[in-house]
């Protein structure tokens, strides 16, 4: 039985989106699997916006792959393009789908979207660190960044009331923190983060 988890609109998101799927296939058709992946992937690099793909498995049948778009509206036209339509029905006698996620939230920069190779995983498939770790990177990121802004903007704005000083501080944070600081922190700490 296939699950879907609904998709974000257009609305919803204004950023970046892994697509998380997991499929069933066949463990004498391992081969095959592998050339419809690099087949897809290579399709999907020539699109606006693609960041990477990547795939695993677990047990013997099921396969978890990931791919990333940087906003819905390119994802859109990923998924709903002839070419990957085509692709999809290429192998209808090769995969079961098991389940689609959209993933939004901070678990996409936990994500390995540009990894390209096939592993062994451990039954159950790929999953994000624990929330502390994940809490814990997040804070690595944000007491730094707080406290410098901060320390700079004290000048301008010590005497401004609680509100305009703290949403000032949050609109430079938050795409300091999300393009740029919190991806780095992220690689820093990778090895941590998939530490068990």
């Amino acid at each position: 039985m296939s699950t879907r988890t609904d998709t974000p609109t257009t609305d919803e998101v204004d950023g970046p989106l892994t697509v998380s799927i997991t499929r069933r296939v066949a463990p004498e058709d391992e081969l095959l699997m592998q050339a419809w992946v690099h087949a897809g992937t290579s399709m999907a690099e020539r699109f606006e916006g693609f960041l990477g793909a990547g795939w695993v498995r677990s047990g013997a049948e099921d396969w978890h792959m990931l791919y990333r778009f940087d906003s819905r509206a390119h994802l859109d036209t990923w998924e709903r393009s002839p070419e990957r339509l085509r692709w999809l029905r290429s192998a209808a006698d090769l995969v079961e789908h098991r389940r689609t996620e959209y993933r939004t939230g901070i678990e996409g920069w936990f994500d390995e979207p540009t990894s390209s190779s096939v592993r062994e995983a451990a039954p159950g498939g790929p999953s994000a660190p624990p929330r502390w770790k994940q809490a814990t990177v997040i804070w690595v990121a944000f007491f730094p960044t707080s406290l410098a802004l901060t320390y700079l903007l004290s000048p301008f704005s010590g005497q401004w009331p609680v509100v305009p000083r703290v949403l000032v501080t949050t609109l430079l944070a938050t795409p300091w923190m999300t393009y740029l600081f919190l991806p780095f922190v992220t690689r820093l700490f990778g090895r941590w983060l998939k530490a068990d």
